[in-house]
């Protein structure tokens, strides 16, 4: 038999056992418990001590890991470079943009045989030049846009690694206490669990004090359920303990504890043993043939050593609800999607095809034209036959309408953007933000709400005592009591130091002029750190008294609200300490110091004057108010505020042991407003943007802190409600959220106090959904806690807590700020807006280059039968130029100013009437230029004329003073872009921005160059410096031309003019998409990759709200997913159990109306397989 480490290496309990165990709740899992012998006979099967715990020997460890999994969520594996390669080939720019190179080649490389008419035209030598220009265009493309976006996912990678190495958890090894990282933690262990703590696996209790677990995380339930041998035995991974002590063993981790299935729901990880699971698919149907009549129900009670259970057991269920028919394509086509795209991309993207249809359409329309005069004129006027020698004319004409085609495609967009978001991301980084969506940046910039936490965002999440009451004075300013007695004060510092967790410790930082670090409750920190200001030493008075010293602890609960230590005084007797509410506290007292430190009796008259004159005021500024008491029971002779004892008091009575003490002192505790929050919360609304506070915290606290940020003030008409009111005022008399309610709330709510994650989805779909203002409402959220997920996933930007916020949190934001700041959401808003603005510059830019560019080659194909610039230089202009120039308008730093105006919104045109106006000024002076050049410039300039030139002509000075002068206008017309709003001074800033005025200066130069040495490649000959002259003055018009165009009012313009107004996606078709998703008879439909793409963002959301009630139901995914693998039927009844015990409407009604076991049959069709 084999061992390990001198014990048997098959356990006494199973790996299907354990998670039956697990997936049991309250009594029922006592019940199971029972059945495998209790608690201590549990730890015997796992060849565990409850109390020296695993040997910890590496082999043993190991052995473990391998059996039962190691205590770690495998993220998805990261994509390669060469997929986000094909991932960004995918972009429609980029695929009319390859078509265009692959044609303008093979044209290019096409050689009719020689005749007598004519000889090839020499350009063609140089004609494969466009064709690879474009395909090089396509590559900088899709190699920035893949390494950006590697790059993001190894920053968000790093970072996780980071907060994951830095977890520990505690754990009994070897009899000895000891701290290990939490990816060390296997089933056996012994874990210490206490106040604070969050657990990091799944296991059964062993011994509790007072224990109570917030399983709000998994439920939604915000009351403290109470663990104990006696009442409910389980702990789960991802809940905290809010209260007692105690110790578990082990039962289950990684991806099998509470928090890896729900990870697996959401799509955060993949199966571990993927390859496995087909292995043993492949070799399931080898066997089936072999024993087709044996019992399935054989696999259920399998050995410990079964190989980890797989996710694809709901694919099984699905299937066989669906008739056999298989659905995992299905799903897995549906399952890897991700949000809505952002209202830039989408009108964006819009705008590309336009233009593409467009382009397409006078390109056909050129090549028509030239194809139908060319005939005309030399078959039908001048009478010729055909010769093959003809067919050069006709491939010059397709080669001319494919580079109207490429010119009148925005190619440089793409990269416009790619380099904005790049540029902004790799920037933001440094202010704290790390984005995980690269959308969400500009999305971020046309925010107009932003719905806060308000601990730990808005404020420091530093509980702090701020105010003091302490024999018979009030110290509002400092709560240090100056002036009371030294051993009053040494009854404080003792009463704090020893009557708190051992745990909660308040240290130093690393680095100076940095505040100290809290660890532990916040509650206790605040005390702590009020001792540290006295000038003491917490951490003496513990060395005096170790936590073993104790003789009796009265834990903290949300029924006593307070907690007391008993310890031993070296006199003899027992001293009880206490701290707590209080109003609670107060009641118990006999007996406070008053001035100078004098005792005296404690009335009930007293009590009162002291809540109104002191308690009433601190809780007014929103503080919380905690009394610190205490009582000496001694032998012998006692004092007044003393009791005496011949033999030891009875400390079960608490009541008893807990009354007639004396008060020390009364302390009011605030979690501070980060110093930063006011004026950033004044920035954004001076921005434009609300900023509404949405808390768990109690009304006046909320009202408190929301007054000191600015959120609201004294004057202002708003509305401050709780959750409960909130909910009474937005639903109907059967219970459901009506948008009209909604609309009649949101607009003025400014604060949302004691509310659950279900009214903050339902304030942020609310305020999406509302159409009160024209431009809609874009709202930006922030969470931390795993069942924030749906409201962060609805909303337009989520930002996740990277200090304090769960993984499934920041699985499911676009954006975490990684100091927890409410700052750094105004510097997100701020970046945001300078990447829309960066990219409307660009806009701009480009649609002037390309209209200019279009229509000169249309009217010359026309008018002259060529194009006045040909294929390679019009490469140059629309493919180099504004790839430059999109990098140098892409590099903007943001200013203040882009905080003064308002956000745009949801609807707003995305070129703008006074874009449009700029656009289209430019224009007509570059074209009217360009036509008196082209029909008037030998004239002018006294230079032969270009017009009517032989295809074999050597390059004219004529036409290449007409492309020199189109790109000096260009040239110019860049500086003009770098403003969109209307400003006349285009030159500000623009030394501060190295790259921009590097690129201009290079691309000058590169012109020079192109002009005087160019020859046969770029179609140029070289000019005079009187040319040169008339050049640059034509250029330098464009500025004096833009001043002019500024003057004309741009309201007076009419909004037609316009372009992207509205909303880029119809909500009605959406919503039909999804209910014909699949024909009646179950069938699928074939979607576009936009419609797959809705499709994904609305399925990811509803299985979010079924996770939530997945786990209310007591684990039942877990047995479904294990039982699916054995035996359909097996899964068919846990079907029929989960509708049993399963409320028949999802607690989040608006968001999933449909009963849970109706939904989990037909998953295939409407949950994602994650």
């Amino acid at each position: 038999m084999a061992t390990i480490d001198g014990r048997p290496a098959l356990y006494g309990i199973s790996l299907k056992q354990l998670e039956d165990l697990n997936a049991a709740r309250g009594r029922d899992a006592i019940s199971k418990l029972e059945e495998y012998g209790g608690v201590t006979e549990l730890c015997r099967k796992l060849y565990t001590s409850p109390t020296e715990g695993l040997p910890g020997t590496e082999k043993d460890i190991a052995h473990r890991r391998d059996t039962f999994g190691s205590n770690h969520i495998p993220p998805k594996p990261p994509k390669t470079f060469l997929s986000l390669v094909w991932e960004a080939l995918q972009d429609m720019t980029l695929i009319i943009l390859q078509i265009a190179a692959l044609i303008s080649l093979v044209l290019s490389f096409y050689k009719p045989p020689k005749t007598e008419v004519g000889n090839i035209d020499e350009e063609g030598d140089h004609g494969w030049i466009e064709g690879v220009a474009i395909l090089v265009s396509v590559i900088v493309v899709v190699i920035v846009t893949a390494f950006n976006d590697y790059t993001k996912e190894r920053q968000f990678r790093g970072l996780q690694s980071r907060i994951e190495g830095e977890q520990k958890f505690t754990v009994i090894r070897g009899g000895e206490s000891t701290q290990i990282p939490v990816r060390e933690i296997v089933v056996g262990d012994i874990c210490q669990v206490k106040y604070g703590d969050l657990l990091q696996a799944d296991g059964i209790i062993i011994q509790s004090n007072d224990l109570k677990v917030d399983e709000s995380s998994l439920t939604g339930e915000s009351d403290h359920v109470k663990k104990g041998e006696g009442s409910d035995v389980l702990m789960l991974s991802g809940t905290h303990v809010m209260e007692g002590s105690g110790r578990m063993v082990v039962t289950a981790v990684g991806i099998l504890s509470q928090a890896g299935i729900i990870f697996r729901l959401l799509g955060a990880t993949v199966d571990q043993h993927e390859e496995e699971a087909k292995k043993r698919k492949k070799e399931a149907k080898k066997q089936a043939k072999k024993r087709k009549d044996k019992d399935v129900e054989e696999g259920i009670v399998a050995n410990s050593h079964t190989p980890l259970p797989t996710t694809d057991g709901m694919n099984n269920v699905g299937h066989e609800a669906n008739g056999g028919k298989d659905t995992t394509k299905e799903e897995e086509r549906v399952s890897h999607g991700n949000k809505e795209k952002s209202v830039l991309q989408a009108k964006l993207t819009k705008l590309a095809i336009q233009i593409g249809y467009a382009g397409s359409a006078i390109a056909l329309l050129t090549v028509i034209i030239l194809i139908v005069r060319f005939c005309i004129q030399t078959f039908l006027i001048e009478g010729k036959p055909w010769d093959p020698y003809y067919s050069n004319h006709f491939v010059k004409f397709l080669i001319i309408g494919v580079t109207v085609l490429v010119v009148a495609v925005p190619e440089g967009l793409p990269l416009a953007v790619t380099l904005s978001l790049a540029y902004s991301v790799k920037k933001m980084m440094k202010d704290n933000n790390l984005v995980r969506h690269l959308d969400a940046c500009e999305t971020m910039g046309n925010a107009t709400a932003i719905c806060s936490d308000k601990t730990g965002t808005l404020t420091t999440n530093r509980m702090t005592v701020v105010q003091s009451y302490v024999c018979g004075d009030y110290y509002k300013t400092s709560p240090v009591p100056h002036s009371a007695p030294a051993q009053i004060v040494d009854l404080i510092v003792d009463g704090i130091s020893i009557n708190s967790a051992y745990t909660t410790l308040v240290m130093l930082s690393d680095k100076p002029g940095e505040l100290p670090k809290q660890i532990g409750n916040k509650t206790e920190c605040s005390l702590l750190g009020f001792v540290l200001e006295m000038k003491r030493s917490y951490q003496e008075v513990r060395d005096k008294h170790p936590e073993e010293t104790f003789h009796k602890v009265y834990t903290f609960n949300s029924t006593r609200k307070s907690m007391s230590t008993v310890i031993r005084l070296e006199s003899g007797g027992y001293r009880v300490y206490t701290k707590g509410a209080s109003e609670m506290v107060m009641k118990r007292c006999s007996f406070t110091y008053g001035q100078g430190g004098k005792l005296e009796p404690f009335p009930i008259a007293m009590q009162d004057r002291l809540v109104k004159n002191i308690i009433e005021p601190m809780a007014s500024e929103g503080l919380r108010t905690i009394c610190l008491a205490y009582r000496d029971f001694v032998p012998g002779k006692a004092e007044i505020n003393q009791v005496r004892i011949d033999s030891e008091p009875n400390w079960d009575d608490e009541n008893f042991i807990v009354d007639n003490m004396t008060c020390l002192c009364i302390v009011g505790i605030e979690d501070p407003v980060r110093p930063e929050v006011p004026e950033a919360i004044r920035m954004c609304q001076r921005a434009g943007i609300t900023v509404r506070m949405v808390t768990g915290d109690n009304i006046n606290t909320a009202r408190s802190i929301a007054m000191k940020c600015g959120i609201v003030t004294k004057d202002q008409d708003c509305l401050i409600l709780e959750g409960k009111d909130f909910n009474k005022a937005v639903r109907d008399q059967n219970g459901e959220v009506q948008q009209d309610l909604l609309d009649k709330v949101w607009p003025r709510l400014k604060v949302l106090a004691r509310s659950s994650p279900t009214d903050k989805y339902t304030l942020v779909k609310g305020i999406i959904d509302s159409k009160l203002t024209d431009n809609r409402e874009v709202v930006a959220v922030t969470g931390d806690g795993t069942n924030d997920g749906p409201a962060l996933k609805k909303a337009d930007v989520g930002f996740a807590m990277g200090i304090a916020g769960t993984d499934v949190a920041k699985e499911a934001s676009d954006i975490i700020l990684t100091d927890d700041n409410f700052t750094s959401i105004v510097k997100a808003v701020m970046w945001g807006r300078n990447v829309y603005d960066s990219i409307a510059k660009f806009l701009q830019f480009q649609l002037t280059v390309n209209v200019v560019a279009v229509v000169v080659a249309f009217v010359g194909a026309c008018f002259i039968q060529d194009s006045p610039l040909k294929a390679v230089q019009m490469l140059w202009v629309n493919l180099i130029m504004d790839t430059l120039a999109s990098l140098a308008l892409s590099t903007e730093m943001p200013t203040a100013d882009l905080l003064t105006r308002k956000p745009y919104g949801r609807t707003k045109p995305l070129i703008s009437r006074t874009m449009m106006k700029n656009i289209l000024g430019q224009a007509v002076y570059q074209m009217t230029i360009i036509f008196c050049l082209l029909f008037l410039g030998e004239h002018l300039l006294r230079i032969d004329s270009g017009r009517g030139a032989d295809i074999h002509d050597p390059p004219s000075q004529h036409f290449t003073v007409i492309f020199n002068t189109f790109v000096m206008m260009t040239l110019f017309n860049e500086i003009n872009a770098r403003k969109i709003h209307g400003q006349r001074n285009v030159f500000e800033g623009i030394f501060s921005n190295m790259i921009f005025y590097g690129i201009w200066i290079i691309t000058f130069v590169s012109q020079i160059l192109i002009i005087q040495y160019g020859g046969l490649a770029f179609a140029t000959t070289p000019l005079t410096l009187e040319q040169w002259g008339w050049c640059v003055f034509f250029g330098f018009g464009t500025l004096v031309w833009g001043q002019l165009v500024t003057t004309i009012p741009t309201k007076k313009l009419p909004k037609v003019l316009s372009y992207g107004r509205g909303h880029p996606t119809d909500v009605v078709a959406l919503q039909n998409l999804v209910e014909d998703k699949f024909d009646g008879d179950g069938s699928d439909k074939k979607r576009t990759a936009g419609q797959i793409l809705w499709i994904r963002g609305l399925t990811r959301l509803q299985t979010q709200i079924r996770v939530v009630n997945a786990f209310r139901s007591g684990g039942d995914s877990a047995y479904l997913e294990l039982a699916a693998q054995k035996n359909p039927a097996v899964a068919a009844h846990f079907l029929r159990q989960a509708s049993k015990r399963l409320p028949s409407q999802s607690s989040i009604e608006y968001a999933d109306a449909d009963p849970l076991p109706e939904i989990l049959p037909s998953r295939s069709h409407t949950e994602t397989a994650v």
